[in-house]
């Protein structure tokens, strides 16, 4: 659904792209960070931590090419356009995730087998952790108001989401590294950040394949549509009612309405038309309705069917 919230300025209302290029940058850069910090500390933490912000790069890119391909206009064979390149960029940004938290459990698991003379530098991992949990905050806010209205974007924000916790993990095993010089902390919190990833990538999936599949948007309740449209003077009943989503934001509706016929002859059809199309942009956030007027008398569906 859309957000009706006033919008607010400064750089969170600028577009998708340019948010989605800000945290690229970012990312890119603590990465980097994380993995030089790695490589000095001998943390696993935090080279997991920077593989995901690695993923997330990716998954970035990705995003902003879906981006750029959704904002191409529609033609004759694509007559929606191309909104749904933000659907498969998601899909790949899920399918990225389940295969980092797959890497990440494996290592982790190996080093509480088989820990061998691990040494974590406990106060330089701190201060990579931080710098990471600080800059996966920022991006966070840059992300947070485009996410309500793109599942392309929305991707990008959980996958941020999940770094600024896995960055909250590396903080916390070098804290007890510091403190207590205990190491298998550090493989603990490695695997703390993989059981994160997953839900959220099983989360993302679920929304890609409920728009693949076509089902109706989440919240969108189609029995209090028909009883709006059957409140109309004159509509006597509604079927084949579809209702679906191109993407996150952008749900379309179409429905057969039964009209009394004195509707078509006293040519009211067209105002009854505009009325309901209003109804559905207003109450329902739907701005792509199609309506196929019918006279009563004239159809062989039953009233008030689906």
């Amino acid at each position: 659904m859309h957000d009706h919230a006033p919008a607010a300025g400064g750089i969170r209302s600028a577009g998708h792209r340019r948010l989605l290029t800000i945290s690229l940058c970012l990312t890119a850069t603590i990465m980097v960070v994380q993995v030089v910090g790695a490589l000095l500390t001998g943390s696993l933490a935090l080279l997991a931590d920077a593989a995901h912000m690695f993923t997330d790069a990716s998954a970035l890119v990705i995003a902003l090419i879906a981006a750029a391909v959704a904002a191409r206009p529609a033609d004759d064979r694509r007559t929606f356009g191309y909104q749904r390149a933000e659907v498969f960029g998601a899909l790949i940004n899920a399918i990225i995730l389940i295969l980092l938290a797959g890497w990440v459990g494996f290592e982790a698991v190996g080093r509480l087998i088989d820990p061998g003379e691990v040494e974590v530098a406990g106060p330089l991992m701190l201060a990579v952790a931080v710098v990471g949990l600080l800059a996966n905050a920022v991006s966070m806010w840059l992300l947070s108001r485009a996410q309500r209205t793109s599942i392309n974007v929305r991707g990008a924000y959980l996958e941020v989401m999940g770094d600024l916790i896995g960055s909250a993990a590396v903080i916390v095993a070098a804290i007890v590294i510091v403190a207590t010089g205990w190491m298998p902390a550090d493989a603990i919190a490695s695997m703390f950040i993989a059981i994160l990833i997953i839900p959220r990538a099983i989360s993302l999936l679920r929304e890609v394949f409920s728009v693949l599949s076509e089902s109706a948007p989440k919240g969108t309740a189609v029995a209090d549509i028909r009883s709006h449209l059957l409140g109309y003077d004159g509509v006597v009943g509604v079927h084949d009612v579809h209702v679906w989503q191109l993407t996150r934001g952008a749900p379309v509706f179409s429905a057969h309405v039964l009209v009394d016929p004195a509707i078509l002859a006293d040519g009211r059809s067209t105002r009854l038309l505009s009325e309901m199309q209003g109804c559905l942009a207003e109450h329902f956030d739907v701005e792509h309705s199609t309506f196929q007027i019918e006279p009563a008398e004239q159809s062989d569906c039953e009233p008030h069917h689906a």
